[in-house]
C-alpha cells in the first residue's frame, strides 16, 4: 500500500504537461508553496520590502519559473534548482553591488535630486518623467505640505519612491505676559 502511495506520489510530481490530473497539479503546486517560503526565508529580506527594479525583476522571473513547475511545463527539481539559483544570483549581485558602486549604479539604479532648496530640478524631472503633481503629492504624503518653499531637498530613490527632507524649521518664541505679581511665561512652537 505504502509502495502504491509512493508511486503515485513520484508520479505527480513528475508528470509533465496536460497529462497532470487536478490532484497532481494541486500536490506540485503544494510542494512549490512550500519551495517559495523556502526560498523567502533564506533570500534577502529587502528583497520582500523595499524593491528596487533589480528586486521586482527577480520576483517577476521566479513567479514565471515556479509557475511552470506548477503546470508540469518543466520538471519539478530542475525549476525548483534554477528558482534557488536566481535567488543566489541576485545575492551575489546584491553583495557585490555593495562593495562596487559602479557594480550598485548598474544593477540597482540612481538617486535624483528633483527638487533642491525649494526649486524644481526640471531637466532631473524629465529625466525620471516626474511631474511636478507627482512632487505636489509626495509632498503633501510624506512632509503633509503643499510648499515647495519648505523642502530642502526631494529626491526620486532608487526604488522608484519620492522621499522628502524639509529645510529645519527655527523655533517661534511667544512671550506670554500674565497678571502682575506672577512671572512671564515662554513659550516655544516648533512646526
Amino acid at each position: 500500500m505504502f509502495e502504491a502511495i509512493w508511486r503515485a506520489l513520484v508520479q505527480a510530481l513528475t508528470v509533465q504537461g496536460t497529462d497532470a490530473l487536478w490532484w497532481q497539479m494541486g500536490l506540485r503546486a503544494s510542494v512549490v508553496f512550500v519551495t517559495g517560503i523556502v526560498i523567502v526565508r533564506l533570500s534577502n529580506r529587502r528583497f520582500w520590502g523595499q524593491a528596487t527594479v533589480f528586486d521586482m525583476l527577480l520576483a517577476v522571473i521566479l513567479g514565471s519559473v515556479l509557475s511552470r513547475a506548477i503546470n508540469g511545463e518543466a520538471p519539478l527539481l530542475a525549476t525548483v534548482a534554477a528558482a534557488l539559483f536566481l535567488v543566489a544570483l541576485h545575492w551575489l549581485l546584491g553583495l557585490l553591488a555593495f562593495h562596487w558602486h559602479w557594480l550598485g549604479r548598474l544593477v540597482k539604479g540612481t538617486v535624483h535630486d528633483v527638487v533642491r532648496d525649494g526649486q524644481l530640478q526640471w531637466q532631473a524631472m524629465r529625466r525620471v518623467h516626474v511631474t511636478e503633481r507627482d512632487i505636489r503629492e509626495a509632498l503633501r504624503l510624506r512632509a503633509l505640505t503643499d510648499d515647495l518653499d519648505q523642502v530642502a531637498v526631494a529626491r526620486v530613490e532608487r526604488s522608484g519612491e519620492i522621499s522628502i527632507v524639509r529645510k529645519p524649521t527655527q523655533p517661534q518664541v511667544v512671550d506670554v505676559a500674565v497678571a502682575e505679581g506672577v512671572q512671564t511665561v515662554r513659550i516655544e512652537l516648533r512646526s
